[in-house]
């Protein structure tokens, strides 16, 4: 029998039985080796220490995370100062998609960068919330919002037109299925701020000017996991139709 490198032993092993029950110990290897296979995958979480990978308990299937957007977007080196001395640790920041009108973005920290991304990666997909769509393409309106001295101004745009704005907020775009929007960033662009304050708008339930109740306001949280509220939940609310000024 011949035994494949693993992550604990990165050589191969070869085993030869010479005795009266060879044939009886092969057949028990072999019916063997086909529940092991199916056992592989949860073999493959597990790190040289022992430890379960952070993506080993998602929700989602292996088929179907790979098939998600995944771009990440920030990954810096961080230091914690604590009494002892200086605890050095690596920070990531990943945004996840379907392209069909979810996303999230997660954070991770850990003293090697791949096993911090794959923690952002976990709280990422777990973040996962819908973001409502006009024809699958773009925002129902103009939404605009501030994070600390960060001010984002997101509009929709015509068929065609594509992605015009900041880099950050152009990948976060795209992993959600928006195909035709345009956007200002004002003040600090630092990318965490713009990610963050993006998502404020997008996703949790954040009404935008807008499509408010008619008093106006900044973008606040109202329901928890409501998402972007649509043409129908808005005309509900005001009592009054929208007007659809397209043209073509």
């Amino acid at each position: 029998m011949e035994f494949p490198p693993t992550k604990r032993t990165r050589h191969a092993n070869r085993v030869v039985i010479r005795s009266i029950y060879e044939q009886n110990v092969n057949q028990a290897l072999e019916a063997g080796s086909q529940e092991k296979s199916e056992n592989n995958a949860e073999e493959d979480d597990a790190d040289e220490e022992g430890e379960v990978s952070p993506l080993a308990h998602l929700p989602l299937s292996r088929e179907a995370l790979d098939k998600l957007y995944k771009f990440q977007l920030i990954s810096r080196r961080i230091t914690q100062q604590t009494g002892k001395g200086k605890i050095h640790r690596q920070y990531a920041l990943v945004v996840v998609g379907n392209g069909d009108g979810l996303v999230g973005y997660g954070e991770g920290k850990d003293e090697e960068l791949p096993r911090a991304s794959d923690k952002a990666f976990a709280a990422a997909v777990r973040n996962m919330d819908s973001v409502e769509r006009f024809e699958k393409r773009t925002v129902w309106t103009d939404m605009e919002t501030k994070l600390g001295s960060t001010h984002i101004i997101l509009r929709p745009r015509p068929v065609g037109f594509g992605l015009r704005c900041n880099p950050n907020v152009h990948q976060v775009l795209k992993a959600a299925g928006i195909k035709d929007a345009s956007a200002k960033v004002w003040g600090s662009r630092n990318p965490l701020n713009v990610i963050k304050a993006l998502f404020r708008v997008l996703q949790a339930g954040n009404a935008p000017l807008a499509m408010g109740d008619g008093f106006g306001g900044k973008a606040k949280k109202l329901d928890k996991g409501s998402g972007l509220r649509n043409k129908s939940a808005v005309e509900r609310d005001r009592g009054r139709k929208l007007l659809d000024l397209r043209t073509y």
